[in-house]
């Protein structure tokens, strides 16, 4: 294992309506044989979850799957898009000597392109001792939603390079 990364859920924007005229929405995170989900927020299409959820890294060549669904109490959940990020560029920066450089020094960019579904520019930045990345992904095959997360590893004592 090369770390821990924590995926910040913070927020959905926009998010299709599911019910009849809102929607009740969780994410679910996959990173191969790992899954993890934030809790339901109840009728609201621009929810604000600023959950945590912990994925363990041991191949940066491995995307994180975003999935976001509507809970339903007496039928099966409602798909409302998903989308996928390559943490590789993260990665990247991690193995960059950063000591030293003032907080909020930008290290990389990477713009939205076909492989990805960013719906803007994101910086990876150096933020208070922290390697750091802010994102919006665009949800796919979905009309609408976006969803807001923030990037940060977490070393641990004796895993390998990062």
């Amino acid at each position: 294992m090369l770390g821990l990364l924590r995926v910040r859920i913070k927020s959905g924007v926009n998010l299709a309506v599911r019910d009849v005229v809102t929607s009740d929405p969780y994410v679910v995170v996959k990173m191969g044989k790992q899954k993890l989900k934030t809790r339901v927020i109840k009728k609201d299409i621009n929810p604000k979850w600023n959950e945590d959820l912990t994925l363990s890294v041991a191949d940066p060549n491995i995307p994180i799957k975003l999935t976001v669904y509507d809970h339903d109490t007496f039928s099966m959940d409602d798909k409302m898009g998903d989308a996928e990020f390559d943490i590789k560029p993260f990665m990247e920066a991690l193995r960059i000597k950063l000591n030293g450089l003032p907080s909020g020094t930008v290290i990389t960019r990477v713009r939205p392109c076909r492989s990805n579904c960013l719906s803007e520019e994101t910086c990876i930045i150096w933020k208070d001792g922290k390697v750091i990345q802010d994102m919006i992904l665009r949800l796919r095959n979905v009309e609408s939603g976006e969803v807001e997360l923030q990037l940060q590893w977490i070393a641990l004592p004796g895993a390998r390079g990062y």
